[in-house]
C-alpha cells in the first residue's frame, strides 16, 4: 500500500466541487465521497492504479492525502502527482484574480460565496475529449454518465480492488481497435463512435498533440481542437476550462443572428443582449477576468448549479 501527500495552492476548498456532479463520474456519489473519498483510475506509464483522495478540508492550507492499494515507486508517485494535479487543480493560482475581481458587479459577489473553488477536470485531456463527444447533445446526464462508463468497461483496463472491478479511461492505442458500430452497441451513435476513434487516432498519428494542446495559449487551442471531428466551437470553449490554466477565450458563435455557447451566457449574467453586445463592449463586461477568464466562467457556473439545485429542493 502507498500513501502520499499533495499540498494545493490557496486558497482551494474541494469540498464545494461535491455538489456539482458534472465533475465526477457514473460510479461516483458525491455524497459518499465526503466521508469515503474520491477513489478513481490513474493512468500510470505502463498501466492503470487505483487512488482515493482525502482533502484535509482547509482551504487556506489545503492538502490531498492519497491512497493507494498497490506499492508505488517514487517515479510512479510523481506519474501519478502529475494526474492528480491536472483533476484537482492543485496547481492553479487564483489569488490574483480574487484581487482584480473582487468588486465586479457579477463575479465579486460569486468568488466570496463559492471562495476556495477550482474547476475538477479528467485525468488528461483525452479523457475530457471522450468524455465531452460522448454527454454532448444528451440531456439526461445519469444516462450519459452511464454510457461513457461502459466505454470505459470495454475498451479500458480493468482494476480490481476490494473485490471491485473498476474501469480505467482507455488510451488511444486501445480505442483505435474499436469500430464506431461496436461504440453504437454500448450507447452512443455511430458518429460519436468515429469521432472518438478519430481522435485517438489523430494522436497516435502526431496529427494533434495532446501536450501542446494542454499547453498552448487559449486562441491557438481554441482553432487546432476543432480540427478534431465532432468538436465545433462550443465543445471547443468547453475542453478550454479544463485545462491546467486558468485563462481562456469566449468567441463569438452566432448561428441565425442568435448569439450561443459561453458569451451568451456571460451577457445574459450581466444584463447585457447576447445577440446584438460588439466585442468590444463584450470584452469590457469581463475585463476583471483578465487571464483568468476560464477560473472565472467555472464560478457562474457552480453558482447556476447552486441555485438550480436550490429550486428543485423548494419546488419538492
Amino acid at each position: 500500500m502507498s500513501n502520499w501527500t499533495l499540498k494545493s495552492i490557496p486558497p482551494h476548498d474541494w469540498f464545494l466541487c461535491l455538489d456539482i456532479d458534472q465533475y465526477f463520474d457514473h460510479e461516483h456519489d458525491p455524497e459518499e465521497i465526503f466521508e469515503e473519498g474520491f477513489t478513481r483510475p490513474i493512468p500510470l506509464e505502463d498501466r492503470d492504479i487505483l487512488v482515493t483522495t482525502f482533502f484535509n478540508g482547509n482551504p487556506e492550507q489545503p492538502e490531498f492525502h492519497f491512497e493507494s492499494s498497490e506499492p508505488l515507486a517514487k517515479e510512479e508517485i510523481e506519474q501519478a502527482n502529475q494526474h492528480l494535479s491536472h483533476i484537482l487543480g492543485t496547481d492553479i493560482d487564483l489569488r490574483p484574480l480574487y484581487d482584480q475581481a473582487a468588486n465586479d458587479a457579477v463575479l465579486g459577489s460569486k468568488l466570496t460565496d463559492l471562495y476556495g473553488l477550482k474547476r475538477m477536470a479528467r485525468a488528461n485531456l483525452f479523457e475530457d475529449t471522450i468524455n465531452r463527444i460522448i454527454q454532448m447533445r444528451l440531456s439526461h446526464k445519469p444516462t450519459a454518465k452511464k454510457m461513457v462508463y461502459k466505454v470505459r468497461k470495454n475498451y479500458g483496463s480493468l482494476i480490481t480492488s476490494g473485490g471491485d472491478n473498476i474501469p480505467a479511461w482507455p488510451r488511444p492505442n486501445q480505442l483505435v481497435k474499436a469500430s464506431p458500430m461496436s461504440i453504437r452497441k454500448l450507447g452512443p451513435t455511430k458518429r460519436k463512435g468515429e469521432f472518438i476513434i478519430g481522435f485517438a487516432e489523430d494522436l497516435l498519428s502526431g496529427e494533434q498533440n495532446l501536450e501542446q494542446l494542454e499547453n498552448c495559449d487559449p486562441n491557438t487551442f481554441y482553432h487546432t481542437i476543432q480540427q478534431v471531428r465532432g468538436i465545433g466551437p462550443a465543445s471547443a470553449q468547453q475542453l478550454m476550462l479544463f485545462r491546467e490554466r486558468p485563462d481562456a477565450i469566449f468567441p463569438s458563435n452566432k448561428s441565425k443572428g442568435k448569439e450561443k455557447g459561453h458569451r451568451r451566457w456571460i451577457a445574459l449574467n450581466y444584463g447585457a443582449d447576447p445577440d446584438t453586445i460588439s466585442d468590444e463592449d463584450f470584452q469590457q463586461l469581463i475585463k476583471n477576468w483578465q487571464e483568468y477568464e476560464g477560473a472565472a466562467m467555472e464560478f457562474l457556473f457552480a453558482d447556476w448549479i447552486l441555485s438550480q439545485k436550490e429550486k428543485q429542493q423548494s419546488e419538492n
